[in-house]
C-alpha cells in the first residue's frame, strides 16, 4: 500500500467507496449492519477484485455496443452510422478526461471545506500517488479492492452517462459541437453530481440520499440534459410533418438485450463484492424489468391497439432506470411493483406530455431516463421500508421520501442550470446544428462521409 493510501483519513476512505454502494453504506451503518472498514488494515479479495473487472467490462458493454446499438435502431438510415460514431467517441472522451482529472474531482480529496459539499479536488490529478497497490475499501472489515479497479469502474458510469443524454438530439446536432458537450458537460454537471451523491462529505450523500446505482447520478442527469439539449437545438427538420420511424427494430432489440445483460455490472458491482449484496440486485434487476416490459406492452395495448417492439424495448429501459437507485435496498416483490408503476407513466410523459408540449425529444431520453430516474428515486423512498420487503430504515418512510425529493430537485437545478449554460456558450460560438441541406442528406455523409449500410 503506498504512502498516499496510508495518509488518506477515515473520512477520506469514504471517498473512494463505490457506486451506489456509498448509498447502502449509509443505511446499513445507520441501522448497524456494519462497520467501516478504513485503508490502513486492507487486504484485496481476489475474488471481490474478478467481479469488478467484469462488472466493469458488462457497463462498457452496456455501453458500446449496447446504447450505441439502441440508439442506432432507432434513428433513420441515413444517420445510423452518426449515431454509432457520438456514441463511442463520447465513451473515449470521458474515459480520457476521468483518468487525467474526472476521479480526482469526483473522489479525490476534498481538502477546501467551502467546496467539498459539490465536488473534490485535484489532488490526485494525473491519478498521483495511486499504484497497482493502493487500494478501495469494500463493505467487509478489512477488505478492499484495486483502486485503479474502482477508478476503472466509476469510469464506465460517467462514460454512459454522457452518451445517453444525446438521444434527445439525435440527428441534427454538429459532431464537432457533440464532442465539446461530453467534455464540457461531464467535466461541470457529472463530476459534481457525482461527487455529491456518492462520495463522503457529499452535500446529498450527507444528507442521506439513497442511490444504489445511479438513479439521480446517471438517469436523472442524462434525461435532464437531454431535455435542456433537445430544446436548444431544435426540432428535426420535418417533425411531425414527415414519418421518422426506426430504421431497424432489430437492432433496437439487440441493444435492448446488451444493455440488460450490461445493467447487472451497473446494478450488481455497484455492491462492490462478490457477495449476497450482489445477488440482491441481480434479483431486483430482472424482476422490476420484466414487470416494466410486460406493463407498457399492456398499456400500450390498450391504449393504441396493438403492443409493439419498440413499446416492449421502451418498457425494459424504463425498468433498468427504475430499479437502478433502489436495487440493492428494495426486496424483489418491491421491485415488481416498481416495474408495473413506472411504465405507465413514462409512457404518458413519452406521449402525452411530450405532444402537448412539442419538444422533439428524438429518443425520449427525458421521458424515459428522467422520468423514471424520478419516479425511481422516490419510490426508492418508500420501498427501502422493511415493511415493503426492503432492507429497511430506522425513521418514517415520509422522511426519506422528502430526503429523495430533495435530491431530485437539488440534481434536477443543477443539471438545468449547468446544461443551459453550456449549451448556450456552444450554440453562441458554434452553432449547435448542422445545416438544413447536411440534415436532409444525413449526419452519416455530411458529417463523416460514409454510409452504415451499402446496398
Amino acid at each position: 500500500m503506498t504512502r498516499a493510501m496510508e495518509s488518506r483519513s477515515k473520512v477520506d476512505w469514504l471517498k473512494i467507496l463505490g457506486v451506489g454502494g456509498l448509498a447502502a453504506f449509509a443505511v446499513a451503518l445507520a441501522t448497524g449492519m456494519i462497520s467501516p472498514a478504513f485503508a490502513d488494515d486492507m487486504t484485496m479479495d481476489k475474488g471481490d477484485n474478478a467481479w469488478m473487472m467484469t462488472s466493469t467490462a458488462l457497463v462498457l458493454l452496456m455501453t458500446v455496443p449496447g446504447l450505441a446499438l439502441f440508439y442506432g435502431g432507432l434513428v433513420r438510415t441515413k444517420n445510423m452510422a452518426s449515431v454509432l460514431s457520438q456514441v463511442l467517441v463520447i465513451f473515449c472522451i470521458v474515459c480520457v478526461i476521468w483518468f487525467v482529472y474526472g476521479y480526482s474531482l469526483a473522489f479525490g480529496p476534498a481538502n477546501n471545506e467551502a467546496i467539498a459539499p459539490f465536488i473534490s479536488g485535484l489532488d490526485v490529478v494525473f491519478l498521483k500517488g495511486i499504484t497497482s497497490d493502493s487500494l478501495a475499501a469494500t463493505f467487509s472489515d478489512g477488505v478492499g479492492i484495486p483502486e485503479f479497479t474502482f477508478i476503472c469502474f466509476q469510469m464506465t458510469f460517467a462514460g454512459i452517462t454522457t452518451a445517453l443524454a444525446i438521444g434527445a438530439f439525435v440527428e441534427r446536432m454538429k459532431f464537432g459541437v457533440v464532442c465539446l458537450f461530453a467534455i464540457l458537460w461531464s467535466t461541470f454537471v457529472y463530476f459534481p453530481v457525482a461527487h455529491m451523491v456518492w462520495a463522503g462529505g457529499g452535500l446529498l450523500f450527507e444528507l442521506g440520499a439513497l442511490d444504489f446505482a445511479g438513479g439521480t447520478v446517471v438517469h436523472i442527469n442524462a434525461g435532464v440534459a437531454g431535455l435542456v439539449g433537445c430544446i436548444m437545438v431544435g426540432k428535426r427538420a420535418g417533425y411531425k410533418v414527415e414519418p421518422m420511424p426506426p430504421h431497424s427494430m432489430t437492432m433496437t432489440l439487440i441493444g435492448t438485450g446488451l444493455l440488460w445483460t450490461g445493467w447487472f455490472g451497473f446494478n450488481c458491482g455497484s455492491n462492490l463484492e462478490a457477495s449476497g449484496g450482489a445477488a440482491l440486485p441481480m434479483a431486483t434487476t430482472f424482476v422490476a424489468t420484466a414487470a416494466a416490459t410486460l406493463s407498457w406492452m399492456l398499456v400500450e395495448w390498450v391504449f393504441k391497439g396493438k403492443p409493439s417492439l419498440l413499446g416492449l424495448c421502451s418498457g425494459a429501459i424504463s425498468g433498468l432506470v427504475a430499479v437502478t437507485p433502489a436495487c440493492g435496498v428494495i426486496g424483489p416483490m418491491g421491485a415488481i411493483v416498481l416495474g408495473i408503476m413506472v411504465s405507465p407513466i413514462c409512457f404518458f410523459f413519452c406521449t402525452v406530455i411530450k405532444n402537448a408540449l412539442g419538444y422533439d425529444d428524438s429518443l425520449d431520453v427525458f421521458g424515459i431516463h428522467g422520468i423514471g430516474g424520478i419516479f425511481g428515486a422516490l419510490a426508492t423512498g418508500v420501498l427501502v421500508d422493511a415493511s415493503f420487503g426492503g432492507i429497511g430504515i430506522d425513521h418514517p418512510i415520509i422522511d426519506q421520501v422528502v430526503i429523495q425529493a430533495k435530491a431530485v430537485g437539488v440534481t434536477v437545478a443543477w443539471d438545468l442550470v449547468g446544461s443551459f449554460l453550456i449549451f448556450l456558450v456552444l450554440k453562441i460560438i458554434f452553432g449547435l446544428r448542422v445545416s438544413e441541406d447536411k440534415e436532409m442528406e444525413g449526419l452519416d455523409i455530411s458529417e463523416h462521409g460514409e454510409r452504415a449500410y451499402h446496398y
